[in-house]
């Protein structure tokens, strides 16, 4: 079988020989093509995106357009988060209405109703003070005693103390923090979202203007607080975080390119391939229409790691060539035709690493996965033929050029101190290349172990900047430096004061017809003997909140309500079984109603049941319990609320991170023995091959609970990345040693190999991990936990490569050739095809014979 691939390397030599004038304005026009994306990126953030088709996130969204909460994440409404010593004093009661009074009055804030604690008081005050005029007037005539009297007159009532903060004393009629609420109806019937939701909020501006307008006319402690303003972080973290890591990226790799090039042309150049790289994954990602979320911060990172690993080797492998005597056109040849093959390999193993994370049940990590392995292809294109053509022209011109040329002699050269260090992999396997394997395997084993300790989490503050930024980044100068964040802030002081002393809650969302004589008897019996992650009420029921309990407290406050209830409860349990809809429209005109939209949809076709959860129970057991619960419907029952979402979200992370890595690891197995079968008729090379990865990936995964971090919207990635940028390693080390392998015994080419390939590894590695290590300047802590992983996943790649390969490859060639001391010999693929002719067809048999000229190299190890 004749091997077609040798065509495509020799169609690129010839073209990036003698036409690398125009391969570079072939690439340079294909530049221009997706520079024209680049105004099409929109961008995406916060944690909405990643529960898209999650059963609990769908029924999640249908109460929140079903149900009217007290105050909340509903669209069009914003939150005035109040704090005093006493917010419900007479004059903390008037500055709350003065701030919605100073919004209701622009037209541009779009007020439709307010509501807050205050009105509250001054209605029970004046019954007829239904405007935000007449209450404002009312509390100004009240006395201090009037106020405190209302208060207390109201301290059982839900429509007072579900506004108020946990510190509620109703004998002192105080409490240090409440919250009001301004509803808008907005132009077009925009809404505002969730605030989890991800992109730009309507409500955004809003909220923002409202901000300035209450700091501006009023003297009190009022935070304006709503989906537009957690819209706005999530969006302002993602343009922070890149103005910082960009610059400081940019700085680390070009001086580490500095060290590695030593010539200003081969850096300028290599420095152009790296933002076309990036231009045209970016020009993609606009054309294909596909937004730009939090997790891509990092592809520009990737990007970069990978087309500094392929320029470094470009170069270097051309320098090498060159130093032997070479011209520059035979030089370039020799050195694409090894380097294409093997930045063909590596660009194969990459994207499997990347696209394996299609495999995803989460919408952002599949278009990262999309996103990263086009830009690997992409990366592939420019620094195997655009920057090989480019080197050719420029070196070329370069005598006719006034421009200075510092160094071009290759990284690592034998009889180096770089070179000994270098060699120390192949002193072991000299010595005791099973027993390094051995240990490898063992240790790898222990540290797979220890990962499995590893947590998952998934909360919405992984996407949020933290409630205090580093005094380093504080002290940037702009426009490095990041805003000024209040959201995590704002939402850590409303479950302070705003929770109770359980855990949280779950709601179960009920789909069936709500009039049927049978359906508050099964919201009723659902809570009897709950699970012990629910809170018990002492009588073996669940603690809960549902339309049966609201018809109960309506009846135990209203006599004549009591008496229709008993009228239609069989059972004398006070659950009524007949004539629900009499009961429902009985109680929607009752004092409760505005209580019981917010549990029963209007059209009685659905209602939600809230269950506290034990303070002591995890968000999984929580889950567990409200699946446990739901399931004792016999209507269509699901468990959801924040809780519930965020652990199925955080269990879908999980079996992310495993399946992609289970695919990775597959797949480029598969790849990999497939091409040095097809390439070089070595198929077990593959293996070998794969062994320093093996290491690599475990060793990531132990450190990550070494370390304290768990899986996350960011981490997740984390494995089957270590295998796509971590493979790269391996691949050049094994590529170079076939090489040497043919034409030299084994020890010299192994020695030839780690010393002239291990220079480069070590400049990629050293330029890669530095540039992508800078995400831990980022913002977002998440990103920053995912820059050092990454960073440490390329160490341990290139220490295993350096370290264990040798030995791997020492195992390899004593089992495939029975003599190490005399060379392989030519690819016989390239002419007949492999596993054609003698010589080492299926891995076996004797290698070919060739000249015998290598005694001054080494012999047997």
């Amino acid at each position: 079988m004749r091997l077609d691939y040798q065509r495509f390397v020799d169609w690129a030599d010839d073209n990036i020989v003698n036409r690398p004038k125009k391969v570079m304005l072939a690439f340079l026009l294909v530049t221009v093509v997706f520079t024209a994306g680049l105004g099409n990126v929109s961008t995406e953030a916060g944690t909405q995106q990643f529960a898209e088709d999650i059963p609990a996130s769908n029924a999640l969204e249908r109460i929140e357009n079903e149900f009217l909460p007290v105050f909340g994440d509903d669209a069009g409404s914003t939150q005035l988060v109040q704090r005093d010593r006493n917010v419900l004093s007479k004059q903390s009661m008037l500055a709350m209405l003065r701030a919605q009074r100073a919004l209701e009055e622009r037209d541009d804030m779009y007020v439709s109703s307010t509501s807050s604690a205050a009105a509250f008081v001054a209605q029970t005050i004046d019954p007829e003070a239904t405007t935000l005029e007449r209450q404002i007037t009312t509390l100004e005539r009240a006395t201090e005693g009037d106020v405190r009297r209302a208060v207390r007159q109201n301290a059982d009532n839900p429509a007072l103390t579900g506004t108020v903060s946990n510190d509620f004393n109703a004998k002192s009629a105080s409490a240090s923090a409440t919250i009001g609420v301004v509803q808008h109806d907005l132009p077009g019937g925009a809404g505002g979202g969730t605030a989890g939701q991800s992109g730009d909020s309507p409500l955004t501006p809003i909220q923002n203007d409202a901000q300035r307008i209450i700091d501006a006319e009023l003297d009190t402690d009022i935070t304006v607080f709503g989906s537009g303003i957690i819209a706005d972080e999530f969006g302002t973290v993602i343009t922070d975080s890149l103005l910082i890591v960009t610059p400081a990226a940019v700085l680390l790799i070009v001086g580490f390119l500095v060290v590695a090039y030593r010539d200003l042309l081969d850096l300028l150049l290599g420095v152009v391939s790296l933002g076309m790289a990036v231009i045209w994954t970016f020009g993609f990602l606009g054309l294909a229409g596909l937004p730009f979320n939090q997790i891509m911060i990092s592809v520009p990172p990737l990007l970069l790691a990978v087309g500094i690993d392929f320029g470094i080797h470009a170069i270097n492998r051309y320098r090498e060539d060159r130093a032997t005597g070479l011209d520059i056109e035979s030089a370039m040849q020799k050195a694409t035709d090894q380097l294409l093959v093997a930045f063909f390999i590596v660009t194969g193993t990459t994207v499997i690493g990347f696209f394996s994370n299609l495999a995803s049940d989460l919408p952002p990590i599949r278009d990262f996965g999309v996103v990263a392995g086009v830009g690997i292809i992409f990366t592939f294109l420019i620094f195997g033929i655009f920057l090989p053509a480019a080197k050719v022209w420029l070196d070329r011109r370069r005598d006719d050029w006034p421009i200075p040329t510092f160094s071009q002699r290759p990284l690592g050269e034998e009889g180096s101190k770089l070179g000994e260090v270098l060699a120390v992999g192949v002193l072991i396997a000299r010595k005791a290349p099973a027993l390094m394997l051995v240990l490898a395997l063992l240790f790898s084993a222990g540290a797979a172990g220890y990962a499995t300790g590893v947590d998952t989490s998934f909360t919405q503050e992984d996407f949020l900047p933290p409630e205090e930024v580093s005094p380093l980044l504080k002290s940037l100068p702009e426009p490095f430096a990041p805003s000024d964040y209040g959201v995590v802030g704002t939402l850590n002081f409303l479950e302070d004061k705003f929770t109770t002393t359980q855990g949280g809650s779950v709601t179960i969302y009920v789909e069936g017809r709500m009039e049927n004589d049978a359906a508050l008897e099964q919201i009723h019996r659902a809570g009897e003997n709950p699970p012990s992650a629910f809170v018990d009420d002492g009588d073996r029921r669940a603690e809960s909140t549902s339309i049966v309990t609201i018809i109960q407290d309506q009846a135990d406050q209203d006599p004549e309500f009591a008496a229709l209830v008993e009228r239609n409860d069989r059972n004398d349990n006070g659950v009524p079984d007949d004539n629900l809809d009499t009961i429902y429209r009985e109680l929607a005109a009752s004092t409760a109603g505005d209580r019981a939209s917010q549990y029963l949809a209007d059209d009685h076709r659905s209602a939600r049941v809230v269950y506290s959860v034990s303070a002591d129970a995890s968000d999984s057991e929580a889950t567990a319990a409200g699946q446990e619960v739901a399931d004792r419907f016999r209507y269509d029952a699901t468990p959801t609320g924040d809780i519930v979402v965020f652990q199925e979200v955080s269990d879908l992370i999980f079996e992310s991170a495993i399946t992609s890595l289970a695919l990775a690891l597959g797949l480029t197995v598969v790849f990999l023995v497939f091409i040095y079968w097809l390439l070089e008729g070595l198929p077990s090379l593959g293996i070998a091959n794969l062994m320093p990865i093996v290491v690599a990936v475990a060793s990531v995964a132990g450190t990550m609970r070494l370390l304290g971090i768990s899986f996350n919207a960011f981490t997740a990635t984390i494995l089957s990345l270590t295998i796509g940028l971590g493979i790269d390693y391996s691949v050049h080390v094994v590529h170079r040693f076939v090489d040497e392998r043919r034409e030299r015994a084994l020890v010299p080419a192994l020695r030839r190999t780690v010393i002239g390939t291990g220079g480069a590894l070590l400049g990629s590695m050293a330029t890669t991990a530095f540039g992508i290590g800078v995400l831990v300047l980022a913002v977002l802590s998440v990103l920053g936990q995912f820059g050092v992983l990454t960073a440490i996943s390329i160490v341990y790649s290139f220490l295993a490569s350096l370290l264990v390969l040798p030995s791997a490859l020492v195992v390899w060639d004593r089992i495939v050739n029975d003599d190490p001391g005399v060379p392989m010999g030519p690819n016989p693929g390239a002419d007949t095809g492999p596993g054609s002719g003698s010589g080492h067809a299926a891995d076996g048999g004797r290698p070919f014979a060739a000249a015998t000229d290598t005694a001054d190299e080494g012999g047997r190890p």
